[in-house]
């Protein structure tokens, strides 16, 4: 790895709420090793339609009650207002005072978004119900969100967000820091001066990320896809590559003035910590 500068501030990480006991167990484990470095918080993801409603809300309260920050995840498709004001009475109720608000996806076999087609009406439901008692985050997409009609309309619908009250954004992960970098430079040619903070994904092996980055709409530039299909089945490889890589990345988005970095953990925390001790040599 080039020479750089050194990057102590701290960051974010994310963690989806496990499934069974043995995933509790683990991801405890996981998020005492991070909370050493003292983030600026965790985030804990809620499925689509609110399927991980109860696990979220339990993760969440487990993270605060060890006194770490935690950001729980809240989207709004496939709900009420009822069911978002109930949420957010528990959240305050349990010292919770971060947010990510999402749209979130409809969940398989459903019709109808609910009361809430966009993210940008669950931020002002938000500031209505609760005032500012919530910073809230909401999301960016520096390569267009995948459902986007143009980059002009996703960009629209991102200043939306803003608009209604966001306080931070936190981007969809990539490995392509000039998207970042002309993201950031549209924002404040339009007036848009919220912290706008990198996801991070690590990068372990390649079907899974390939998988993902399907989903999500984030691009695998064609000489990284090609270069990790070279690695074939040699997970030591791509993960000794990966995190040059992307240690790389974070270096280059800090430099140019990135206010933080957020990661995505995979409930995961050996290549996080790999990265984040390559930002403090």
């Amino acid at each position: 790895m080039q020479s750089q500068k050194k990057h102590p501030q701290p960051f974010s990480f994310e963690f989806y709420p496990p499934k069974t006991e043995e995933g509790t167990a683990s991801l405890q484990v996981v998020y005492s090793k991070l909370a050493a470095l003292n983030p600026d918080f965790f985030s804990v993801t809620f499925g689509a339609g609110g399927s991980t409603r109860d696990k979220t809300f339990d993760t969440v309260i487990d993270i605060q009650n060890k006194g770490i920050a935690a950001a729980p995840h809240l989207s709004c498709v496939a709900s009420t207002k009822d069911n978002i004001r109930a949420i957010l009475k528990s959240y305050q109720e349990h010292g919770i005072s971060q947010i990510v608000a999402l749209r979130g996806d409809l969940p398989s076999g459903m019709m109808s978004a609910g009361e809430f087609r966009y993210a940008n009406e669950l931020v002002e439901f938000i500031r209505q119900e609760t005032g500012d008692d919530f910073q809230i985050h909401v999301a960016a997409y520096p390569e267009v969100h995948p459902q986007a009609a143009s980059a002009a309309e996703d960009f629209k619908n991102f200043k939306r967000k803003v608009e209604a009250g966001a306080n931070a954004a936190i981007t969809q992960y990539f490995y392509n820091a000039e998207a970042y970098f002309y993201f950031v430079d549209l924002c404040e040619k339009n007036g848009i001066t919220i912290p706008i903070v990198p996801g991070i994904m690590p990068i372990t092996q390649y079907s899974q990320l390939f998988r993902f980055s399907e989903m999500c709409g984030a691009d695998i530039p064609r000489w990284l896809r090609k270069r990790l299909e070279g690695f074939g089945d040699d997970r030591a490889s791509i993960q000794a590559f990966g995190l040059d890589l992307v240690s790389n990345l974070c270096h280059r988005l800090l430099d140019g003035g990135a206010p933080s970095l957020h990661f995505y953990t995979m409930n995961q925390s050996t290549s996080t910590l790999s990265i984040l001790e390559n930002l403090r040599r």
